[in-house]
């Protein structure tokens, strides 16, 4: 008998398919996350399958891959384990006896992180690229024994060069230097001079979350190291949103403006928290423990500009849901104020309806969003909650002065998130994110201060003009709100 094997193939391929469909969605059914996240992958898949599926078996689960997981499963008791040990630092401990506005989500951070707030910490926030760039590049020229870096980005121009040639210069004097960079982001900078240069002189330079398209199947490859930080001498540290780049010479052909960014400087005990943040991150890359010594307070506790931090870490491996659990007790606990800025604003159905729920209570919500982002898909998706937004009442603010990239939240002028951590789901889900929490009047004020400087620069979207918008917009913004878990 003729075996046609056109015939089989015909035969075959729908079968597969047909199978791969129905296993994705169980997988959906059973599946840990939200409805929307559900259903958003459903469609993908029913309306375009081979995409679907295709887009699916490399994105739809958060899988590290067997060495990471391995390592990941080793190394989170040994560092929750180290964490916790700071709660015998009795006096870098804040006292917790009379309830405030953060209580909640110390209580949450401290339960499921095993982080304690740290008292102690001098803080100053630095927002411009020239007052960033310049306090670290003096931090680096006073360094003794180490400096330790985790960076999405490193792009090379600018100010970047003044800082590598004084990471240069503190290798010489012999610090031990050690910078993590994760390998999307920083990808140009691993196949520069410089990268070779920082190197051969002895420059320890990890790439983290390697890309490897022959393993597409094995590991998700989307997942990122999107922590920003620095670690000098296990005191000085800093944290925020901004990426080692110049923005006078960083994606100048994304017709976005200028980057607009915040760190927050840190002189204090809580550095050694970051400081076991980056130590984690490099052996769970390299194998290599480095250590990390207990925080040395050398601040008088009557300081007025010293603060309590609570140092938040997300990302695969660690307890599910924090990033999204945090943001809202966070918004739950407002009674008066709530400010977000943001670049990408694509978050759960959960944290949308918490900012409904507090506008409709009284609370003055505000949003600060960039009019335009490098991210098209990102830019119509965001658009899809607006309407719901501006009916609860809240205020909604386009930036027009470059591309926000803070990212920060406060609530009632009191409590406030400064971070890496946008509001979208991948860094809710799928990055490895950092957020300092504070509760304090003065740096509250600053942070207030700054998000009155953004508003100045942005226009407040009228509610009656965005509701009137035509048919084919809101089309497009629902097109690409399917494609939401791919964001």
């Amino acid at each position: 008998m003729n075996i046609n094997l056109d015939s089989i193939i015909a035969y075959i391929v729908p079968v597969i398919m047909w199978t791969l469909i129905v296993t994705i969605t169980l997988r959906q059914i059973i599946k840990r996350q939200s409805s929307s996240a559900m259903l958003s992958w459903l469609m993908i898949i029913y309306i375009v399958p081979v995409v679907g599926i295709l887009a699916y078996l490399v994105l739809g689960e958060i899988n590290l891959g067997k060495r990471r997981a391995n390592a990941s499963k080793q190394l989170l008791p040994k560092y929750m384990k180290w964490f916790a040990g700071l709660k015998n630092q009795q006096h870098l401990l804040i006292n917790d006896q009379q309830p405030s506005l953060a209580s909640p989500l110390f209580a949450l951070a401290q339960r499921r992180l095993s982080i304690p707030c740290i008292n102690g910490n001098e803080l100053h926030i630095l927002d411009t690229p020239e007052s960033i760039i310049q306090n670290i590049i003096d931090d680096i020229h006073q360094a003794q024994y180490s400096i330790n870096m985790v960076f999405y980005i490193w792009s090379n121009g600018g100010l970047v060069d003044q800082v590598q040639q004084a990471l240069i210069q503190a290798k010489q004097r012999g610090v031990k230097i050690h910078i993590l960079l994760d390998s999307v982001g920083s990808r140009a900078f691993f196949k520069s001079e410089n990268y070779q240069k920082m190197t051969a002189l002895g420059i320890e330079i990890e790439e983290a979350l390697h890309v490897n398209l022959l393993r597409v199947f094995l590991r998700r490859i989307d997942l990122r190291q999107h922590r920003k930080i620095i670690v000098i001498d296990n005191q000085i540290s800093y944290t925020g949103s901004m990426n080692m780049v110049d923005p006078n010479f960083f994606k100048q052909d994304s017709h976005v403006g200028k980057w607009i960014d915040i760190m927050v400087r840190i002189d204090g005990p809580v550095s050694a928290v970051l400081n076991g943040l980056h130590s984690w991150d490099w052996e769970m890359e390299r194998g290599q423990e480095l250590y990390v010594p207990l925080p040395n307070p050398q601040h008088p506790m009557d300081n007025y500009n010293i603060h309590a931090v609570q140092i938040l870490a997300t990302g695969p491996g660690l307890p599910a849901d924090l990033m999204e659990q945090s943001l809202a007790t966070a918004i739950f606990a407002a009674k008066e104020s709530i400010t977000i800025t943001t670049p990408y604003f694509v978050p759960s159905q959960n944290i949308v309806d918490a900012l409904q729920i507090a506008a409709l209570r009284g609370v003055n919500v505000s949003l600060i969003l960039p009019v335009h982002n490098d991210s098209l898909m990102v830019r119509w998706a965001s658009r899809t909650y607006f309407d719901d937004l501006l009916t609860a009442g809240v205020k909604i603010y386009n930036f027009t002065e470059g591309l926000l990239h803070t990212k920060s939240i406060l609530v009632d002028n009191k409590m406030a998130l400064v971070g890496t951590v946008n509001m979208d789901i991948r860094s809710f889900s799928l990055n490895f994110e950092v957020t300092m929490v504070v509760e304090d009047q003065t740096f509250a004020n600053e942070i207030s201060l700054l998000h009155e400087n953004y508003m100045n620069g942005a226009a407040l979207l009228d509610e009656q003009r965005w509701l009137n918008r035509p048919v084919f917009t809101r089309i497009i913004e629902k097109l690409f709100f399917l494609f939401s878990p791919l964001l």
